[in-house]
């Protein structure tokens, strides 16, 4: 949707902490890239096991005393799953079930440089143990898994792209087919007992809010990659994206839910104001 003549951006946290300072300046961002009434706030709340109500209110107060308005009711990834089903069912034919743990993907992994297996923006790069089961032997305590060789193969195409618009951020412009496998390698699509997972979630999400431009953290850079390709396999649009600087602390550590220190409730119990949040974070 790169071009379109309104900018619509989401903030999408999950509610599995209090907010802390870097979600108020990923939120602000967020805001402030968007045309006017076209913020829009998103609950990503998949995990049911992490995810707490108490929280997710918290996000709600939060936002709203930053100065932050959006459209209501707000979209619940909860509430989707046929909707991750649907686009899952789309691609089926260029997945297969994998029933390893981290423990055997581990096990199963070379250690290249000083005992550390290779690493993606997925986490461990996926080895390939499961690639020759179809979907027809898929259980219930299956992963699905995206064949990345196969998924090229159906594009046609051997190179994904997209448009950064943060000055800077664009580590490289496109990415081709063996830079993706060997640098990404099979992503999961679906979790065990969750029916979906972030990166299919995520794309179905912006695409049905009609997001034109998707604005976070530069450490989800290398994840793009992935959403572009599922972008092009479910013949969605592919937005424009903004990956912003990270907050960090004092030793340059980015900030996780569990510095609760830093939580913005916190700083507004101790006197704070919304300019002095935005101060903080450099707005």
């Amino acid at each position: 949707m790169a071009g379109d003549a309104v900018t619509r951006t989401r903030f999408a946290p999950s509610p599995t902490g209090l907010l802390h300072l870097g979600h108020a300046y990923a939120a602000l961002i967020a805001a402030r890239e968007a045309d006017p009434g076209r913020f829009l706030l998103r609950i990503e709340d998949l995990d049911a096991e992490r995810c707490r109500p108490g929280y997710e209110a918290a996000i709600f107060e939060d936002l709203a005393w930053l100065g932050l308005d959006w459209p209501r009711p707000v979209m619940r990834q909860s509430e989707r799953m046929d909707a991750y089903r649907a686009a899952l069912r789309r691609l089926a034919p260029l997945c297969y079930p994998c029933r390893c743990r981290r423990g055997d993907i581990r096990a199963a992994l070379s250690a290249p440089q000083e005992g550390m297996p290779p690493a993606g923006p997925d986490g461990l790069i996926y080895p390939g143990t499961c690639r020759s089961r179809s979907m027809a032997e898929a259980g219930p305590g299956d992963a699905i898994r995206l064949d990345a060789a196969r998924a090229f193969a159906a594009l046609g195409d051997d190179r994904l792209q997209f448009r950064e618009t943060a000055p800077g951020a664009a580590r490289r412009p496109c990415l081709d087919r063996d830079g993706f496998r060997t640098g990404i390698g099979d992503v999961i699509l679906a979790r065990r007992g969750m029916g979906s997972s972030y990166h299919l979630a995520v794309v179905v999400d912006d695409a049905d809010q009609a997001i034109t431009r998707v604005t976070r953290g530069a450490d989800l850079f290398e994840a793009t990659w992935i959403h572009v390709l599922l972008q092009r396999l479910l013949d969605l649009p592919t937005p424009e994206y903004h990956h912003h600087a990270l907050i960090r602390d004092d030793a340059g550590k980015r900030l996780a839910k569990r510095d609760d220190a830093r939580a913005i409730r916190h700083y507004r119990a101790a006197g704070a104001t919304p300019q002095d949040i935005r101060r903080m974070v450099g707005l």
